[in-house]
């Protein structure tokens, strides 16, 4: 399963490779794509899925009536940097390319890093229609040098500041070209194209214990909810369900993240097919349950300082329920007792997780999906390090031990 996940890591550079990937995988275990746009013909105990733009929403229908949906949400956006609209820099003789930053990244990690770009590209066809083109570009790497210490006498004391605009520009040649030039898709109409490492992942430690890779968060959510929802079994009134939310790292309000109605639609439209009437649909959201799952901070030996002592995960010791007062987090007690209780009754290792108090947390989808939908929702996670870095590492016994406790949420 780990070996499965690092092959979909190296598959899922960008959120449209990774819906790619995913959608590959549902239509190999049968699932049927569907459209937003185009009536539905739903079956007891089949299996579905459809795209909005970067989300995609994948759901196995019980072989009765539904009565309750168990809901597998993750997101598939990583923070980055990403292209501008017009990206080309002429510079002193060398080319260049303009970026912006998407998200939160650590903006050092990006710097001295073999890199290319990746993303979606739209065309014109010679037909006239408009064609979205997949791409990842490494036959044109790219490079963001970072100043010796000898012209910065401040680095060794203070680092490196980072400036946005000026300091994010990678090297695209030492002549001056466009990067048009060196695409073979004439006729481009517009692109949404991301810096992506191209190191691949890497097993550490004498046992393989550790993983190191690009895009830990979110994808070991995402691909633990896949494996969980595949290997789970149709059950007679359950719908079961997994969300992979685009826009995460940017606040998720947009058209394909978190904030949408895209997955309140999708299980009205489920209620509609099972002929169940406005109140049927309100006492299934009440018998549901939502969880968010999104990485937890895992406790750092270099920085003890920066986590409470008593309620920090660690790597490998299992899946992190997440606690936050201020409902950062949308853990209660009605809905974590019922994944302890889960979790023991399978064996499971999980710990339990919150911040220091004068350091906040970060945020999920899980709160505002719980406001959203009328639905009791839970956050968890597995534990990593170097959260947003290019670089993040987790434990994989701590990712089986996630894609197991999700499948039998399922069932």
């Amino acid at each position: 399963m780990i070996d499965d996940f690092v092959h979909f890591l190296r598959k899922s550079p960008t959120v449209w490779h990774a819906a790619k990937e995913i959608s590959n995988r549902l239509a190999a275990a049968d699932f049927t794509p569907l459209e937003e746009q185009d009536p539905w013909d739903l079956k007891p105990g089949q299996g579905y899925f459809l795209f909005r733009e970067g989300a995609l929403c994948a759901f196995r229908m019980p072989t009765h009536s539904p009565q309750r949906a168990i809901i597998a949400a993750s997101h598939t956006d990583s923070p980055a940097l990403k292209l501008k609209p017009h990206p080309d820099i002429a510079s002193h003789g060398l080319s260049q390319l303009a970026t912006e930053v998407y998200g939160a990244p650590l903006l050092h990690t990006w710097l001295d890093r073999d890199l290319c770009l990746a993303g979606q590209i739209a065309a014109l066809s010679p037909s006239g229609s408009i064609d979205m083109h997949l791409v990842y570009l490494d036959h044109l790497p790219l490079s963001i040098p970072s100043i010796a210490p000898h012209l910065e006498r401040s680095l060794s004391e203070k680092g490196l500041h980072i400036h946005k605009q000026d300091h994010l520009k990678p090297i695209f040649s030492l002549a001056s070209t466009t990067l048009a030039s060196h695409l073979s898709l004439p006729n481009i109409l517009s692109f949404d194209l991301f810096l992506v490492p191209t190191q691949p992942p890497t097993y550490l430690g004498p046992s393989n214990e550790l993983l190191s890779a690009y895009r830990v968060d979110n994808l070991s959510s995402a691909h633990a909810s896949l494996h969980a929802l595949l290997q789970a079994k149709a059950q007679p009134h359950t719908l079961q369900m997994a969300i992979f939310w685009d826009h995460e790292e940017i606040g998720s309000t947009s058209y394909t993240g978190a904030k949408s109605d895209f997955l309140l639609q999708t299980i009205e439209r489920v209620s509609l097919h099972s002929h169940l009437c406005r109140e049927d649909f309100m006492r299934l959201k009440a018998r549901s349950l939502c969880l968010s799952i999104d990485v937890a901070h895992g406790l750092h030996p270099n920085f003890i300082e920066k986590f409470d002592p008593q309620n920090t995960p660690h790597l490998g010791k299992g899946v992190a329920f997440k606690f936050s007062a201020e409902q950062k987090y949308a853990n209660s007690s009605p809905t974590t007792a019922f994944l302890i209780h889960l979790a023991k009754t399978h064996n499971i290792p999980y710990q339990l997780s919150a911040s220091r108090s004068d350091i906040p947390s970060g945020s999920t989808v899980g709160s505002f999906m719980a406001a959203n939908l009328g639905i009791p929702t839970l956050d968890l996670g597995i534990p990593i390090w170097a959260m947003h870095s290019t670089r993040e590492t987790l434990a994989p016994a701590d990712q089986l031990s996630l894609t197991h406790l999700l499948q039998a949420a399922f069932q």
